[in-house]
């Protein structure tokens, strides 16, 4: 059975929900942008006209969320009284008390999200380390490893590159994730995993370490501008193959599109590569190619735009070799992220996508500084 300060812990954590997400303006807003939305030739600028709904939709999330989870606090009070008359039992107050609290982690979570990118899909590379065989296997456990997290929430994804390994696994893949605030949840996998296991690639049965990077950009959408200069662009086509390609190289489907970017701060230039091989359509890769570009150039402006991310890296490993930001130790039955010192023993649950925990302890400790 719950007790009296549980439940009034869960009073105030509602409360102050209500006050860091400012309802009662969200409310007044959102009935102001409504009204928005009864113009007569509100639909003759599709664009804008979508625009304004997802902001609408969102206010009506916060507010929805919140609505319900009041309610949830007020029935769990009820119960808690109930109790003593006998018109519920204590296991049906405890059943209440854990999902209240769910849905206010959730909520409290959702709210360190804050950033503009947060709120966009992501463009997650993963690239095999040194090692072979053996890391190019991690780095399709790692694949699998994401797109069974993506399905879990209800995400959207898609292979847009695909570099099949050796022998296994793979040596390097792009995968869009298309869904609510997918980068703000997934940029915590930015950095290096290491794996140590007894390799079933190693004829003594050796115990292996292998390394894998995974990269995580903001995957921009229409409501971001960006300027891409068309003359610093060009293209190469090629035919597609292997995993993905299926058109059996009849045809030159997929797409290379080189971009000489120069930094307008530094000066500095370097080549952006991005290879699409997504669909048998050619128009279509080179879409999603440019897509990409747009991603990665709304990036390194995030980050000259946002000096405090700076802040936020000075806590991160950087990414190479021997700096792990999560190292996998499969015989030992242990996951540890070494940001937040956060483990668990469920291997085979994080192996298949339940990495909300990680993710979890990665905001609730790099969050707050991110909004100082």
């Amino acid at each position: 059975m719950i007790t009296l300060d549980q439940l009034k812990e869960v009073e105030e954590r509602t409360a102050a929900l209500k006050r860091y997400l400012d309802i009662d303006s969200k409310k007044i807003e959102v009935e102001e942008e409504e009204l928005r939305t009864h113009v007569a030739d509100f639909w003759d600028d599709r664009d804008k006209a979508e625009l304004q709904m997802r902001k609408i939709k969102e206010l009506h999330f916060w507010i929805d969320s919140y609505t319900a989870l009041e309610k949830q606090a007020e029935e769990l009070r009820l119960a808690f009284d109930f109790v003593k008359e006998e018109l519920v039992t204590e296991e049906e107050v405890e059943a209440q008390y854990a999902e209240v609290i769910k849905e206010i982690e959730k909520l409290e979570l959702r709210n360190m999200l804050r950033r503009e990118e947060d709120k966009l899909g992501v463009v997650l590379k993963i690239n095999s380390g040194a090692g072979g065989t053996e890391s190019q296997d991690w780095a399709s456990m790692l694949m699998r490893l994401y797109l069974r997290y993506a399905e879990r929430h209800g995400y959207k994804t898609s292979i847009a590159q695909l570099l099949d390994g050796d022998e296994a696994g793979i040596k390097s893949v792009t995968i869009n994730i298309e869904g609510d605030y997918a980068y703000g949840f997934l940029k915590s996998e930015n950095g290096v995993h290491r794996l140590v296991r007894v390799s079933p690639y190693n004829a003594q049965g050796k115990r292996m370490t292998s390394f894998a990077s995974v990269f995580v950009t903001p995957l921009v959408d229409d409501t971001i501008e960006i300027n891409v200069e068309q003359a610093r662009i060009s293209w190469d086509t090629f035919r597609s193959g292997g995993a993905g390609g299926q058109n059996v190289n009849k045809v030159e489907s997929g797409v290379r599109l080189r971009y000489q970017y120069k930094d307008p701060y530094t000066g500095e230039e370097e080549e952006i590569l991005i290879e699409n091989t997504e669909t048998r359509d050619q128009p279509k890769n080179k879409e999603n190619a440019l897509r990409h570009l747009r991603s990665i150039l709304y990036e390194k402006e995030m980050n000259h735009r946002l000096e405090e991310q700076a802040k936020i890296e000075a806590g991160k490993k950087k990414i190479e070799w021997g700096s792990q930001i999560r190292s996998y130790v499969f015989d030992d039955r242990r996951v540890k992220d070494h940001r937040t010192n956060y483990q668990t023993s469920d291997v085979n649950g994080v192996m298949d996508g339940e990495i909300d925990e990680f993710i979890k302890a990665y905001l609730m400790e790099f969050a707050a500084t991110a909004e100082n």
